[in-house]
C-alpha cells in the first residue's frame, strides 16, 4: 500500500462527519462521510468465498491483493493525501482482516448515548415532515415508538452499528480501536484530536474549531429523504437542548452505553 489507511466507524449521529471535517483540515489527510468501500469489501469477500465454485483458484494472497486493490483504486491518484480515513459502520466487524491487510491501520469509533442518537434522528424526521426517509424504507406512517424500534433492531441503522461496536470492543483486536465520545468531541475537540494523533502516530496539526466546513453530503441526504443528515456546524460546540423523546424511551436506553460501565473495558480500549 502506497498510503496509510485508517477507519472511522461506530454509531450513527455520533460525530463521524464532524470528525472527518476536522481531520480534512490537515492537508496530509483525506476523510469524508460514509463511503462505498465497506460494501465493496464485503461483496468481494462473499464472491471469493466457497459459495463461488471458482474460488478454488483464488489463494489467500490473491484475496489480500484484490481487497487492497479496492482501497487503492477507489482512492486513486486524484486523492492527494498521505493518510486516508475511510468511513463505514462495517469496519468494526473487520478488525481481524484489517490487521492482516494493513498492520498500521487503526479504527476510530464515534459513540453517543443511544437515546440521544434516536432523539437526533427523530428531530430530522420532524424537520423533514414532507419527506419520508430511506432510514424507514420511505414509509410515511408510524410513531416515535415504531421508529425507535426499527432503529435499534438487529438490522436497523442503530442496532447493527451497536452490535458491531460491541464485537470490536470485546474482541481480540480491540487494541486497534479507539472510542471517541460525542460529548467529548463537541466540548473538548482539542483533547480528542490530540488523542487521535497519538493513537495513529502522526505529528499533530493545529485545527481550527471555530471555522469547520464540510460539503459533499447534500445530494446523499436529499436522496435519503433526510436533508441535514450530514450537516456540520461551522463552530464546534455541544448542543444544548432537552430531549423530544417520551420519558419511557429515554429510560429504555439509558443503560446501553456499555463503554461507560465500570469494569466493562477489559481489553483496555482507549476511550476519549
Amino acid at each position: 500500500m502506497s498510503r496509510t489507511f485508517h477507519f472511522i466507524s461506530g454509531l450513527p449521529r455520533s460525530g463521524s462527519t464532524l470528525l472527518a471535517a476536522l481531520l480534512r483540515q490537515n492537508p496530509r489527510f483525506h476523510a469524508g462521510m460514509m463511503s462505498p468501500v465497506g460494501g465493496l469489501f464485503s461483496t468481494l469477500l462473499s464472491e471469493m468465498s466457497q459459495r463461488n465454485e471458482t474460488s478454488v483458484f483464488i489463494s489467500d494472497a490473491q484475496r489480500a491483493r484484490l481487497l487492497n486493490g479496492v482501497f487503492e483504486n477507489y482512492y486513486g491518484p486524484e486523492i492527494r493525501a498521505d493518510v486516508i480515513f475511510d468511513t463505514n459502520r462495517t469496519w468494526t466487524t473487520r478488525l481481524p482482516a484489517l490487521r492482516r491487510l494493513m498492520p498500521a491501520s487503526r479504527v476510530i469509533a464515534c459513540v453517543r448515548e443511544i437515546h440521544w442518537i434516536i432523539d437526533s434522528i427523530e428531530r430530522l424526521v420532524r424537520k423533514n415532515a414532507f419527506s419520508p426517509s430511506s432510514i424507514f424504507n420511505y414509509t410515511a406512517g408510524g410513531t416515535v415508538y415504531t421508529r425507535a424500534n426499527g432503529l435499534v433492531s438487529m438490522d436497523g441503522m442503530v442496532g447493527y452499528a451497536y452490535d458491531a461496536l460491541k464485537e470490536a470492543f470485546y474482541g481480540d483486536d480491540a487494541d486497534r480501536l479507539m472510542l471517541v465520545q460525542y460529548d467529548t468531541l463537541t466540548r473538548e475537540p482539542g483533547k480528542v484530536m490530540e488523542a487521535i494523533y497519538g493513537f495513529i502516530d502522526e505529528p499533530y496539526f493545529q485545527h481550527d474549531f471555530e471555522h469547520v466546513a464540510y460539503d459533499g453530503g447534500d445530494e446523499f441526504d436529499l436522496r435519503a429523504g433526510m436533508p441535514g443528515l450530514h450537516e456540520v456546524r461551522a463552530r464546534v460546540a455541544p448542543p444544548s437542548r432537552d430531549t423530544i423523546l417520551p420519558p419511557e424511551l429515554v429510560s429504555r436506553f439509558e443503560n446501553d452505553a456499555f463503554w461507560k460501565r465500570p469494569g466493562s473495558n477489559r481489553r483496555g480500549v482507549r476511550i476519549v
